[in-house]
């Protein structure tokens, strides 16, 4: 499967982009492909993972994609990583590791921790 996220990458690479593609599989079949598109939409989400991720929530009407699997040529950022574990996709298959350290970004925490937390929980209280 992985050759069809690598014809992703290609067409990525036609365009400017950095060659990265994506697939996502469910009962063996693709349900959903992508390539990055950062550049050309100037939108830093539009990776290869986070749009292959919209179409295949799109074309099954759910945000839980747990019965697929993804390919992708290129080890996942920290962001497609949260994107792939939140749309709990079963698998990740990669071509590439990735050689990018993305901890530069300074983090502060805690900041009304209570107030923060006492709404979420009250919110999924009355989910309940």
């Amino acid at each position: 499967m992985i050759e069809f996220a690598i014809a992703e990458a290609r067409k990525a690479e036609k365009r400017g982009e950095v060659p990265i593609g994506a697939i996502i599989v469910r009962d063996g079949k693709i349900i959903s492909r992508a390539h990055n598109l950062r550049e050309s939409k100037q939108n830093a989400l539009y990776h290869a993972e986070m749009l292959a991720i919209g179409r295949a929530c799109k074309k099954l009407k759910s945000w839980r994609l747990d019965d697929c699997e993804m390919y992708v040529t290129l080890q996942p950022c920290q962001m497609c990583m949260g994107a792939i574990t939140n749309a709990r996709l079963k698998s990740v298959h990669y071509g590439a590791a990735s050689t990018t350290d993305l901890n530069w970004v300074t983090q502060t925490q805690n900041l009304e921790n209570d107030e923060c937390g006492k709404m979420l929980k009250e919110f999924f209280a009355k989910m309940r």
